[in-house]
């Protein structure tokens, strides 16, 4: 009886790690997808802000409010 609680015991403790290990590759690659994902709307913004109506709003809302005197 107690060889078998042992047994079990072990293949118990074998599972978690495996468990364990499983989710540590996960979230490796959830890391990845979201540095992905950041960097491509990053890109987004940046092509955004660089079209010619926006630069120029962002360039005139600057220059106001360093006009602006306190």
């Amino acid at each position: 009886m107690r060889k078998s609680l042992e047994r079990r015991h072990g293949w118990r403790r074998l599972s978690e790690s495996l468990s364990a290990a499983r989710e540590a590759g996960m979230t490796t690659a959830e890391y990845a997808v979201g540095t992905i994902a950041a960097c491509a709307f990053a890109a987004v913004l940046l092509a955004i802000v660089q079209s010619g109506g926006i630069e120029s709003l962002v360039t005139k809302v600057v220059k106001v409010a360093l006009s602006v005197s306190l």
